[in-house]
Parts: C-alpha cells; sequence; structure tokens
C-alpha cells in the first residue's frame, strides 16, 4: 500500500461514528428543498437549509433556469477570460451591481472560489490581512493563498483589532470579516469596524454570504443594514442562499474590479458558472425586489422560533438572523441529537470544533420564510422531546446545558 493510501487508510474516525450509526454528514436528500423534503421516502421539516427566502424551488427561477438552458446550453466550455463570456454572464454582473448599490460586480464558479479569487490578490507581500476569530474557513483558505502576513483578532472585539492594527506597519491593510457569522448567527460590529479601520488607514471587505436576503430592509447586506455602503472597499457574496443558484461574486468600485479580472487565478483559470446559475440569479433579484415581504416574513419567522425555544427553556440568543444554535458542547450528543430529531422529521445541521469553539458545539436551526408557524412549532416539539431524551434539556423546562455552566462558573 502507498503511504498516501496509508495516511488515508488511517482516518477511521467518521467510519467509527458510521458504525454506531450516528453519522450526520452527506445525508441524501430526495426532493427539492422546500419546507419539507423527503428523506428515506419519509416527509422532514428542513430546518437546516440556506434557502431563506425560499427561492430554490420558485416556478419563476427554475423556468428561468430552463430557458437560459434552451438558449446557452448546459455549460460554457471554457473560462470568463477566454471563449466563456457569454451576455448572461454580464447582465448578471450589472443586475448585481445595481442590487449592491456598487460600480461594478464580478461573478465567480462558486461562493468559496470568490474569497480564494479576491483576498490574495488585494492584499501585497508587504501587506496584512486582518481576520475575526470566527470568519468562514474561505475567508482563511483565501487569506492563506495570499503573500501577506495573516492576523486574527479575537470575535467582535474591536479593542483587540485596534491593538493589532497599531502594532502593524504594513502598508496595506485589510479587514475582512462575516457580516453574518454562519455557525452562530451574530452580525459583525460593523459600525465601531470601519470606525477602528479609520483610524489606521485600513479598508474593510465584507462576507456577507448569510446577509445578502436576510439584513437591511431590502436585502442589501450588512452594509446597507447599517447605513454604511459607501464606508467599506466591497462585499463578496455567494449565489448558494438567497438567491437559489450557485456561485459567488465580488460587488465594489470597478477598479477592483477590473483589477480582480486580470489578476485573480481562480477567476481567469476557472470555467464559467453555467447560463442556468446565471438566470437564477437574475430572476431571484427581480423578485426580492418585488417582494420585499418575504424579508419581513422571514424576521418574523425567526422571532416567533427565538421565543418559542425560549419559552420551552433553551438558552437562547436572539442575534435577530435566520440562523439560531442550540448548544449542546458535546460531540457526540451532538450526533446523536441530530440523527434523532431526523428520526422525529426535522433535519437539522451538526456544528462542532473547528467550525466552533472546542465544547461550543451546537445544533444549527436555519429559517427559511416560507415555512410556516405550524412547522415551527413542530420542530419545538421535537427539539423539546430529544433535548430532554438526551439530557440537554432538563425535564424541568430548563436549558440543561446553560445550567451546568452556571453551576460551574458559580464553583469557580
Amino acid at each position: 500500500m502507498s503511504r498516501i493510501r496509508e495516511k488515508a487508510a488511517e482516518f477511521q474516525d467518521a467510519k467509527r461514528v458510521m458504525k454506531m450509526g450516528l453519522y450526520p454528514y452527506f445525508r441524501s436528500i430526495e426532493s427539492e428543498q422546500g419546507q419539507t423534503v423527503i428523506m428515506d421516502g419519509k416527509e422532514v421539516v428542513m430546518m437546516g437549509s440556506n434557502n431563506y427566502l425560499g427561492l430554490t424551488n420558485h416556478p419563476e427561477v427554475k423556468a428561468a433556469a430552463k430557458e437560459a438552458i434552451d438558449r446557452y446550453g448546459t455549460g460554457c466550455a471554457g473560462s470568463r477570460f477566454l471563449n466563456g463570456t457569454l451576455s448572461i454572464h454580464q447582465e448578471c454582473e450589472e443586475k448585481l451591481a445595481e442590487f449592491m448599490g456598487t460600480e461594478a460586480a464580478i461573478v465567480f464558479s462558486t461562493g468559496f472560489m470568490t474569497n480564494q479569487g479576491s483576498i490574495p490578490y488585494l492584499v501585497p507581500r508587504d501587506g496584512s490581512l486582518f481576520l475575526d476569530h470566527a470568519d468562514h474557513a474561505s475567508i482563511i483558505d483565501g487569506a492563506r493563498l495570499g503573500h501577506g502576513k495573516v492576523v486574527k483578532f479575537r470575535h467582535r472585539d474591536m479593542e483587540d483589532l485596534e491593538k493589532k492594527l497599531r502594532l502593524s506597519n504594513s502598508s496595506i491593510k485589510l479587514i475582512v470579516v462575516d457580516g453574518i457569522f454562519s455557525m452562530e448567527g451574530d452580525i459583525a460590529p460593523l459600525p465601531e469596524l470601519v470606525e477602528v479601520a479609520k483610524r489606521y488607514d485600513a479598508e474593510v471587505l465584507l462576507d456577507d454570504a448569510h446577509s445578502i436576503g436576510v439584513l437591511g430592509k431590502t436585502g442589501r447586506g450588512t452594509a446597507s443594514h447599517f447605513g454604511l455602503e459607501n464606508e467599506i472597499l466591497g462585499t463578496v457574496g455567494t449565489f448558494s442562499k438567497s438567491f437559489a443558484s450557485i456561485g459567488g461574486f465580488f460587488a465594489g468600485p470597478e477598479d477592483v474590479a477590473h483589477f480582480l479580472k486580470h489578476h485573480s487565478r481562480p477567476f481567469i483559470f476557472s470555467a464559467s458558472p453555467p447560463p442556468a446559475n446565471m438566470a437564477a440569479v437574475i430572476k431571484s433579484i427581480e423578485i426580492i425586489d418585488r417582494e420585499p415581504e418575504r424579508i419581513v416574513q422571514l424576521h418574523q419567522r425567526t422571532k416567533y422560533l427565538v421565543h418559542a425555544l425560549q419559552d420551552a427553556g433553551f438558552s437562547i440568543h436572539d442575534h435577530g438572523t435566520p440562523i439560531i444554535p442550540v448548544y449542546v458542547r458535546d460531540t457526540m450528543l451532538v450526533f446523536k441529537a441530530c440523527m434523532r430529531l431526523q428520526e422525529e422529521g426535522v433535519f437539522v445541521n451538526p456544528v462542532i470544533s473547528p467550525a466552533v469553539e472546542p465544547h461550543n458545539d451546537l445544533i444549527r436551526l436555519s429559517v427559511m420564510s416560507s415555512l410556516t408557524e405550524e412547522h415551527l412549532d413542530f420542530a419545538v416539539d421535537k427539539l423539546i422531546k430529544v433535548g430532554r431524551e438526551l439530557g440537554f434539556l432538563g425535564d424541568d423546562g430548563k436549558d440543561a446545558v446553560a445550567v451546568a455552566n452556571g453551576q460551574a462558573e458559580r464553583e469557580e
């Protein structure tokens, strides 16, 4: 056996969990991602999708994608740099720039690739990148690809950021943060962050993967939410959530977009996104603008779920976003909870270290505007049942994890 195969064979952790029947990844869904999905022939309430505005199965979005296939075919057979730029790519970029209120936008083939194709090329060898400790993996990997120095600051800690900016003598300083942090749903303190950045001649790049279609009255994201659109360098985002497709984009000044088009290796050397993807994004933007009530309903459903979980005894923080963490703080218990909830008819996502800090293992709930109060009530009932069964919700209706943590603090 080769050394590479020996190294691969040493990894047995996932197989051990599989044998226990608790493996919560790569679960097969047999239907479109609506309010409910079909798994193993059974209907399950979807509480783990990033389809925040319910557009992935919207008939107009599906029709637009089909029409694009009829006109352009299924693929582009090349990169944007050469033969792979279709008129629908340019139309999508124009729509995105208009939607985001920026001079320009460029489209990447995936959201992950957007950070890999933007961050390394914005900061030179004598520059520095400042990343929040809770930044998404794509931001971290994008930063690693570049030649600039990478500096991490404590999560949402502006004093720590300022201290590290003060010590930097880099020619270019770029702060990159999630607008909504993807694992626990809290929002970047953008007003304070912008203020600190100005004091040290730094610029801010926002990753609004989970903020587009969620924050701001019109779903324009975190900068719009705080009224700071003109105070940041730009925004990167994804199509795989509110835009009902796959791909990603950078939106910002025209000269920065032009620079990336001619320097970003992931952009230049990757095949273009399929035309159907672009059509889905264009139609999603049209629907978001036409039906702002979808965003209103998303926040109404989120508040409803937060209050229901709090009333049930769970220690839930209301960050005002549709990502709601239920802390279990034990990896195997998270796996058990996810599989038991699926058996009970609710799909949720497990989040464990290193996606969160050690002992912050959690069940992540994601709200969609299309979910009804009946769906949410059903999910809460099942969470109560499984929480009591597995011990992370006490029989007295109190969050057992929160109670245990409070007891430990008192003992210290």
